[in-house]
């Protein structure tokens, strides 16, 4: 069976969209459900593989879509299977989150998305499940590297000499996180309302002196000093928007799923130190091209030690 390429990374959730029909694609009536494939003692149904080839002819996939659809859903089980393995954490929030970030980017409703989904044969289940695999497979690839690859200083000093003996700079934050919570439950009936609250404030915003004052007359809002962060440090989802964002301004809102956050900046300073060198050195090495080689390594690793039989 080959091996099909997924993104890793939360630009695929928040900005395929782009990648999705207008119009729904109609399907044909399911037939009765029976097992295809079983991975490791798990059932792959045809009504797992149809709802999977819904998707792929939804984001335009070109080949065959019914064998294409039939080895990301073995490919799909066996992921959760490992996810379920290492306990890695992925919240409904969290699926949730990137749900409605998914209608947002392609300027649509959730509500909207529910029916595409629904018309095209989909299912809005579906779909979230697909959500929630490429999250936590996200954090299995993630922390494998993280295990794996840190350079040893004499892996830095080598670096350096390649580079003229430079030694590597990087951006030091200060930071605080603005959250304007969003209890368990209730998030379908207040995320217009907070959005519009942490606009507010952050439009307002001039430096992290009185940050902790403005909140005060407001409820539920949590302000956080981050201290000291190094550039390559930052969580993925923030690098980007806190590097553009200049000291004494904040970043653009966002929901997560904790409700809906900014950053301020409070101020920023370039540094370079050993621990600098070794930080941008192992950053560099986390690209799109290096996780996806890593993710295919993991997969190629579960296959050889997985019973996969095809009915």
């Amino acid at each position: 069976m080959r091996r099909t390429r997924i993104r890793l990374s939360a630009a695929f959730i928040c900005g395929a969209a782009a990648l999705f029909s207008a119009t729904a694609v109609p399907t044909t009536p399911a037939a009765a459900t029976e097992v295809r494939w079983v991975v490791n003692n798990q059932a792959v149904t045809s009504y797992d593989i149809e709802r999977r080839a819904a998707l792929l002819r939804l984001m335009r996939r070109g080949g065959n879509v019914n064998e294409l659809a039939a080895e990301e859903m073995v490919e799909q089980t066996l992921r959760q299977q490992e996810m379920a393995r290492l306990n890695v954490p992925v919240t409904d929030e969290m699926v949730d989150n990137a749900y409605n970030n998914f209608a947002s980017s392609n300027n649509m409703t959730v509500a909207q998305l529910d029916q595409i989904l629904a018309e095209s044969g989909v299912t809005k289940q579906h779909f979230k499940d697909f959500i929630r695999t490429q999250i936590g497979w996200g954090q299995v690839v993630r922390a494998r590297q993280r295990s794996s690859d840190s350079l040893t200083e004499q892996d830095v000093v080598q670096r350096m000499l390649q580079q003229g003996g430079q030694k590597p700079t990087a951006m030091e934050y200060t930071l605080q996180r603005v959250i304007f919570v969003i209890p368990s439950g209730q998030r379908s009936a207040l995320l217009a309302k907070r959005k519009r609250e942490a606009q507010s404030m952050r439009d307002r915003f001039q430096g992290c002196e009185n940050t902790v004052e403005f909140a005060k007359g407001l409820v539920d809002v949590t302000v956080r000093d981050m201290g000291r962060v190094l550039g390559p440090e930052l969580p993925a989802e923030w690098k980007e928007q806190v590097a553009n964002t200049s000291p004494g301004n904040a970043t653009p809102v966002r929901e997560t799923e904790h409700g809906v956050e900014f950053i301020g900046v409070c101020s920023a300073r370039q540094v370079s130190d050993d621990h600098v060198a070794k930080l941008v050195f192992e950053d560099q090495e986390t690209g799109d091209e290096t996780m996806e080689q890593l993710s295919e390594q993991i997969m190629t690793e579960l296959r050889e030690r997985s019973r996969i039989i095809k009915r």
